[in-house]
């Protein structure tokens, strides 16, 4: 099979958007099928493609992510996916490069799925101000409408992409594929001892503390002010709890300023951009992976501290509470008293018992591999594919009939005609002998 993956932002960038693509592609390329990349690069004059990755002119949006935008319109586009000959068109993106996609899917006449992976009612504040809000999301919905019905499938990491979808009135059904980890990778037994003990050393990190990490964009979607305020409220100066926070962001300056002013900065350390390749002795570092986040669909981070054997501790989100198994592979709180007696128990426990309880965690995601992504989406195309067959045999069989019905018309009125066009002459046949007889008889 040959997928077209279009997605507005690829490596060398790193989110849980890239990360699903690219574990995607990697599994369907090891099951044998072939893959084109489309992605938008401020760094390109006109289209580049390296690697089985089409790079499409962009420009960048320096307030919004550093996201590179690309025109939804280009002839050479158009082109280039002509050429590849796709068998499925495959959106992970809403604006330049994923409307292109669905364009082209309708002008090649190729089965379109749509993939969302981000809930933008909860970034509209990135682009709009307060009064502006409820616009934007009206419109958001109506966009996110409109490309959900031209797809021939939509699917999602959770059910929040269902009704997200229900909110925005699409009925059309979503299937949940949840996201998927690079778990040959990330494994405990990956980390640098060396590296891991700089770390440790370098936040004051003592023996018998027990760490909790956050790994995300420092935004106001992921909630840090809200797990800096449970952190003041319940942990003590001597409870031998840290908190690591890894990640960049338009808030970081302001969530140090928010730590200091709680007077647990002491507790709260900050390790500010990390790049993808280095994270894994920071996760190793840690005991726990904690968020406060309810904006996540599937987070990647979370995947990747699971694999890194690290026991979560999530705020209760009710629309995602299937992802952690509650005492198996961690747990879920609804306030600052439940979120620090989790810490506590996590902090009282042997040892070996959290060792074990973090060996499960990742027993937990261990299957969700590229391969496994890959296959659930095969599903997907498969049967898209088939629908689409049964569809275009079905127009064929619809034409035929009428085809028929026409013609039979026609030659019925031929008949009728020559029926009449015999009657009219017999007519005037019978009249002239009748003439004839007439004549003789005088």
């Amino acid at each position: 099979m040959r997928v077209a993956i279009f997605t507005e932002v690829y490596l060398p960038a790193i989110n849980g958007v890239v990360t699903h693509v690219k574990t995607l592609k990697e599994g369907l390329e090891a099951l044998g099928h072939k893959v084109l990349i489309v992605t938008a690069d401020s760094n390109v004059k006109k289209i580049k493609t390296s690697d089985d990755v089409m790079y499409c002119p962009a420009v960048k949006l320096k307030k919004i992510y550093n996201f590179d935008l690309a025109s939804p319109i280009s002839v050479d586009r158009v082109k280039k996916i002509k050429e590849f000959d796709p068998d499925i068109i495959h959106i992970h993106n809403e604006f330049g490069i994923g409307f292109s996609g669905l364009m082209i899917s309708k002008m090649l006449k190729v089965p379109l799925v749509y993939t969302l992976h981000t809930m933008y009612d909860d970034y509209v504040y990135y682009v709009a101000n307060k009064h502006f809000c409820r616009f934007v999301t009206s419109a958001s919905h109506k966009y996110a409408k409109a490309l959900a019905n031209a797809a021939n499938a939509i699917t999602g990491p959770s059910k929040k992409v269902e009704e997200y979808f229900r909110n925005c009135g699409v009925k059309k059904q979503v299937t949940v594929i949840p996201n998927t980890v690079e778990v040959d990778r990330f494994r405990r037994d990956a980390a640098d001892p060396q590296k891991v003990a700089e770390i440790k050393k370098k936040f004051g990190f003592e023996e018998n503390d027990i760490v909790a990490c956050f790994c995300g964009r420092m935004g106001q979607e992921k909630n840090i002010a809200v797990l800096l305020d449970y952190w003041a409220q319940t942990v003590k100066h001597d409870d031998h709890l840290k908190l690591l926070l890894i990640g960049d962001g338009p808030l970081l300056e302001e969530h140090k300023k928010q730590a200091e002013e709680l007077h647990i900065d002491d507790m709260v350390k900050f390790a500010g951009r990390v790049e993808h390749m280095e994270i894994i002795p920071y996760y190793a570092s840690c005991h726990l992976y904690i968020t406060a986040s309810l904006t996540e669909c599937h987070s990647m981070s979370m995947l990747e501290g699971m694999s890194m054997e690290l026991p979560v501790l999530s705020l209760r989100d009710e629309l995602n509470a299937d992802q952690i198994e509650e005492g198996q592979s961690g747990y879920m709180y609804r306030n600052a008293e439940e979120m620090y007696q989790h810490l506590c128990e996590f902090r009282d426990m042997p040892r070996e018992q959290l060792e074990e309880f973090g060996r499960h965690t990742r027993q937990c995601i261990a299957a969700a591999g590229a391969e496994q992504l890959a296959s659930n989406i095969l599903s997907i195309y498969n049967s898209v594919i088939e629908q689409a067959r049964q569809k275009a045999i079905a127009r064929e069989i619809t034409k035929r009939p009428r085809k028929t019905l026409a013609e039979k018309k026609t030659k019925s009125d031929k008949v009728k005609g020559e029926k009449k066009t015999k009657a009219r002459v017999h007519k005037v046949k019978k009249a002239k002998k009748t003439k004839t007889e007439k004549n003789k008889d005088i």
